[in-house]
């Protein structure tokens, strides 16, 4: 008999946003009339801009010819879309090269697949409350994993512990599911505890678009030295609504080493590239273009508009949590509001609540880790109208 992964029996039965879908599901099915307003799963609302939408066109029109058809592309990417995304770094003050820039299908495939290149025996160190698929990628890999405890009196930023030792760490800022956001000071921590320990960060920026603070990094090589340590996972889904197209970008510095057991110098960059060319084909050309195209002046211009939209909705949350006395995090450099559940109630008893009660659906805590137990998550990700709305039916049954 073919032996099975064992590691997955440790696993929760369902994938949290699983297990929502199917709360959902049964309540529209008892309730078919009531109109639910989804406030739950980050994903977007807002059509692809035009300019995003004419390189998908155009793209489509070269691959119908003999003299533009594209067959198999580079799995790194096509270089003109590694050359946008290192001119997109190059406006906040990071240089990259060409070859350190991996285009992938996005981040959540990127932050579980990297688990390849590190042995099980490294510790790794994971925020508490976190984005589930850091834990289950590697408890599927049967890895130590110890947990750093954010809470409200940390602001959701938990900092290094020197008496704890890890090999992999992982950081997301803004941060899913809780909004906060590193500054360069909480950073530069971080960067010099992965130094000291020989540890690398694996760093998720995935919303780093939201950011509207000019205080606040966009990337970690932002902070010197983090091209030693850290590798770098960002996204196009929330940036410019590529959540069903599927593009993403993953930074691997030629910088970050280290020496195998028996002496031989090993690169992380060339070990990424490996991987990929053996278990990656890599993203369509026609996305690839679309991507691209996310990064001329237009593309920027149209993807700002809808990050505006979204934070607009934020703001629309935020002032129903400030009205209510309700204490909360995020909404202003993230999508994402965090807040503590009312009436003393844990968070899958409020999302019943909410659902049951509004009709209004969001994500409740516990599913990002033990820390997140009283509290509850809701997404900028719909339209204005559905926004006020959903508000409107929060404030109603929680006044």
């Amino acid at each position: 008999m073919a032996k099975f992964n064992e590691n997955f029996l440790e696993l929760k039965e369902s994938y949290l946003f699983s297990e929502v879908a199917k709360r959902v599901s049964a309540f529209q099915q008892k309730e078919p009339d009531r109109s639910v307003i989804r406030l739950g799963i980050g994903d977007v609302t807002l059509p692809l801009g035009k300019t995003v939408v004419q390189a998908m066109h155009s793209a489509a029109d070269e691959m119908g010819k003999a003299e533009s058809f594209r067959g198999y592309g580079p799995e790194q990417g096509y270089d003109f879309l590694r050359e946008a995304v290192v001119g997109h770094y190059r406006s906040f003050g990071v240089e990259l090269d060409t070859d350190e820039i991996f285009v992938s299908d996005g981040a959540k495939s990127d932050t579980g697949n990297i688990t390849d290149l590190f042995s099980k025996d490294n510790t790794v160190m994971i925020p508490n409350p976190v984005y589930p698929v850091y834990v289950d990628t590697n408890t599927m890999n049967g890895r130590n994993i110890v947990f750093i405890n954010g809470t409200a009196e940390n602001d959701f930023l938990p900092m290094p512990d020197k008496s704890i030792h890890a090999d992999i760490i992982y950081i997301c800022s803004p941060n899913n599911p809780t909004g906060a956001c590193y500054n360069r000071e909480q950073l530069r921590e971080w960067v010099d505890y992965a130094l000291e320990n020989d540890a690398v960060i694996l760093f998720d920026s995935a919303y780093e678009c939201f950011i509207s603070d000019s205080g606040l990094p966009h990337s970690i090589y932002e902070i010197e030295g983090a091209e030693k340590c850290a590798v770098e996972f960002c996204s196009l889904s929330k940036t410019a609504g590529f959540t069903g197209t599927r593009c993403g970008y993953t930074v691997v510095p030629k910088a970050i080493k280290s020496v195998s057991g028996d002496g031989r110098a090993m690169s992380l960059n060339k070990m990424w590239n490996r991987r990929q060319c053996t278990k990656f084909n890599g993203v369509p050309y026609i996305v690839q273009r679309a991507a691209a195209a996310v990064f001329s002046e237009a593309g920027m211009a149209e993807a700002k508009a809808m990050i505006a939209h979204y934070m607009e909705n934020a703001k629309i949350i935020a002032d129903t949590m400030n009205d209510l006395g309700i204490r909360y995090t995020g909404g202003i450099n993230s999508p994402y509001i965090w807040f503590e559940c009312p009436f003393g109630m844990d968070s899958w008893q409020f999302f019943d609540f909410l659902l049951e009660k509004a009709g209004v659906v969001g994500t409740p805590g516990a599913g990002f880790g033990e820390n997140g137990d009283k509290w509850f998550r809701l997404t900028a990700f719909n339209n204005k109208e559905n926004t006020i709305e959903a508000m409107k039916r929060f404030r109603s049954v929680l006044q």
